[in-house]
């Protein structure tokens, strides 16, 4: 693992619900981490794999440990601090954690339904309309 600077929370560019959803991140947590959609992104340095980038938001800490999903927003919220810090902290512990799991896998399955989602976030990467290829 390699040791960096900055955290690097990875998404899905290609999804309008994924991209707003980090819009609101940019506005409002004050987050240390870098913000990175995947389709432009190193994944081999960042230790995962497109498919994984693809099927969830990940969280690459410091130290280069991968966190995924309800724990990769946990993680940025415990990493922007102040009152973020408690609602992250709550989301790492069970049953919270096992809660916030379920909640987030049903938000990512139904994405395209969502404020911002588009019928193309319902598709794998590789078959959305002008998708760019991960490479």
């Amino acid at each position: 693992m390699t040791r960096r600077e900055r955290p690097v929370l990875v998404y899905d560019g290609d999804c309008g619900f994924c991209t707003t959803s980090v819009r609101f991140i940019e506005r409002r947590i004050p987050t240390s981490a870098q913000i990175v959609a995947f389709q432009f992104a190193d994944l081999d340095a960042l230790g995962t794999t497109a498919e994984r980038a693809e099927y969830e938001v990940l969280w690459v800490d410091r130290a280069g440990r991968v966190s995924g999903g309800a724990q990769a927003i946990a993680r940025l919220l415990m990493d922007a601090g102040g009152p973020w810090r408690p609602v992250g902290a709550v989301l790492r512990v069970p049953p919270v954690r096992w809660i916030a799991h379920g909640v987030y896998r049903l938000v990512a399955a139904n994405r395209h339904r969502m404020p911002g989602g588009t019928a193309a976030c319902a598709l794998p990467a590789a078959q959305r309309p002008g998708a760019r290829q991960h490479g």
